[in-house]
């Protein structure tokens, strides 16, 4: 595939999925906030089954929004449905994971230090790990343990523990922590699609045919809702980890982002805290802060100071000049690249040093190079991170 079409689609996707990840997750934001600050009602309306209310101002002008205790008694003329947000971010998602890793499999799926997966393999779980999250998680919310939320929320706390911890056992750890993170995101969609939308759809249509709506759809839907809105914070958070080999790229990579998934579930439950009118909303989320602070420090990697000043500069030019330079480089001889990544060239002393930090957080966390491609050694590998660190 041209290397340049590639680049411009990928940017295309990466685009329009973050403009309706946005709209979506914004949604969800929104109606979850609208909902808890429903009140009774104060104007004096005359359908009874209106059982709240809320009145806002935003823009110039105010607005007012009622909530129905069911189904208003006639259907208005204009329904407004939010789901194509949902559908829209997940499939510009599958399309940027398909083209980013999928695609790019041997370079980006495959790490011979992790596993000895073909590149063909590798991409069967990555499509294993959106197929399977899904059932796995569906089969865990219709089974008898949807009764019993603690139990239900223990054993989709195991799941996502064990998918992600096997994720990191078979995949190269940033292929890995994308698709824990997209399989999050399928299980989100997938419940819009499966279950919350066509259980809105059963209750609409009821109505319709005069008929009592079917009140165990709109509760398997409520549960599913409930589940998304808990996600939104762990999806948000992954979308933006490419960028960041400190967190996947760690010894314990698995346990890292496991870890700060759970910070995002607590800081969520304290919106939901919130706007219930909990007298103490505010403590999971500093627990969640506090949690994010200690992971950060426990694991700042140790100092290689003497280390750092017994490695001759001429050496690192040496193995940068056989390992990096086919890709960074002002024309890349890699195939597929069509400038360097990140617009960042290791021809001369000046911009090595500069960008020490950066070849000690990529050569660290095993990002660089991309599936060990030009051959860096272990020899090598150490070599770079004895210089490079402080």
């Amino acid at each position: 595939m041209d290397p340049h079409f590639t680049e411009w689609t990928a940017l295309l996707l990466r685009w329009f999925h973050l403009i309706t990840g946005a709209a979506w997750i914004g949604a969800s934001f929104y109606f979850n906030w609208l909902n808890n600050h429903v009140r009774p009602v104060e104007s004096g309306d005359p359908d009874a089954r209106v059982k709240g209310e809320v009145f806002a101002i935003h823009g110039g002008a105010f607005y007012r929004v009622s909530k129905y205790d069911g189904a208003p008694e006639v259907l208005p003329r204009t329904l407004h449905w939010f789901k194509y947000e949902a559908y829209f971010t997940w499939i510009t998602g599958f399309l940027l994971l398909a083209l980013s890793y999928w695609a790019a499999s041997e370079a980006m799926m495959v790490d011979g230090r992790v596993s000895a997966l073909s590149p063909m393999s590798a991409v069967g779980v990555g499509v294993g790990s959106l197929v399977l999250g899904w059932a796995v998680y569906d089969v865990l919310c219709r089974s008898p343990l949807a009764a019993r939320p603690g139990w239900l929320s223990g054993s989709l706390a195991a799941f996502f523990g064990a998918a992600c911890f096997g994720l990191f056992e078979l995949l190269a750890p940033r292929a890995a922590a994308m698709h824990f993170g997209a399989m999050i995101g399928t299980i989100m969609a997938a419940n819009v699609f499966f279950v919350i939308i066509p259980g809105q759809r059963a209750m609409v249509d009821a109505m319709v045919a005069g008929a009592e709506p079917p009140l165990e759809r709109g509760r398997a839907g409520a549960l599913r809702s409930l589940h998304n809105n808990y996600l939104t914070l762990p999806a948000l958070f992954v979308m933006v980890i490419n960028h960041y080999p400190s967190v996947w790229g760690h010894t314990a990579g698995w346990a890292l982002v496991l870890a700060i998934a759970a910070m995002g579930v607590l800081i969520r439950h304290s919106f939901n805290l919130r706007g219930v009118g909990h007298p103490q909303p505010w403590t999971p989320a500093i627990l969640g802060s506090v949690g994010l602070a200690v992971l950060a420090l426990a694991t700042q990697p140790a100092s290689r100071a003497e280390a750092s000043a017994a490695v001759p500069f001429a050496q690192v030019q040496i193995i940068l000049a056989n390992r990096c330079l086919p890709c960074h480089a002002d024309v890349p001889i890699q195939p597929g690249l069509i400038e360097a990544p990140k617009g960042l060239m290791f021809h001369d002393r000046a911009t090595i040093l500069a960008n020490r930090g950066a070849i000690l957080t990529q050569v660290q966390s095993g990002a660089m190079p991309p599936g060990n491609l030009t051959k860096l050694t272990d020899e090598e590998r150490e070599t770079l991170l004895n210089w490079a660190a402080p």
